[in-house]
């Protein structure tokens, strides 16, 4: 791990051990359209307009980098049926996402990896299609 990602995941593992309030669920439902603690921006229906471009279903495999809390790659799994990879350097929200995958359902289909996006654990051409929502590189 660079000292860059060090200091990110850092920080992120701060913000994802205060965890969701009524208050910030509230925004979220206002600003996203729904309650899946994001961690970004990405609207409901930017996740829906994500998974109809990249034409996921069941059976395609997505790359889900930088995927933080899980969103959208978990909602993608239970919408679409595709599979998701939810890659990221924090654990913390690695574990948010599992979670929440669990709660939906999708755990076999939606699964964290902590790896990051310089140095992927995967060969070429093992996925269909990658995201990287609200994620700066």
């Amino acid at each position: 791990m660079t000292s860059s990602e060090a200091k990110a995941a850092e920080l992120f593992t701060e913000r994802y051990r205060i965890g969701p309030t009524d208050v910030t669920r509230r925004i979220e439902r206002t600003v996203i359209g729904a309650d899946w603690g994001a961690n970004g921006y990405t609207t409901l229906a930017q996740a829906g307009k994500l998974g109809a471009e990249l034409g996921l279903g069941p059976g395609v495999r997505l790359l889900d980098l930088g995927a933080g809390q899980g969103w959208p790659g978990v909602y993608l799994a239970l919408t679409t049926g595709c599979q998701v990879i939810l890659a990221d350097v924090p654990t913390g929200g690695l574990r948010s996402a599992a979670a929440r995958a669990r709660l939906e359902g999708v755990a076999a289909r939606a699964v964290p990896v902590s790896a990051s996006a310089r140095r992927l654990p995967f060969a070429g051409g093992t996925f269909d299609g990658v995201a990287h929502t609200d994620v700066l590189c």
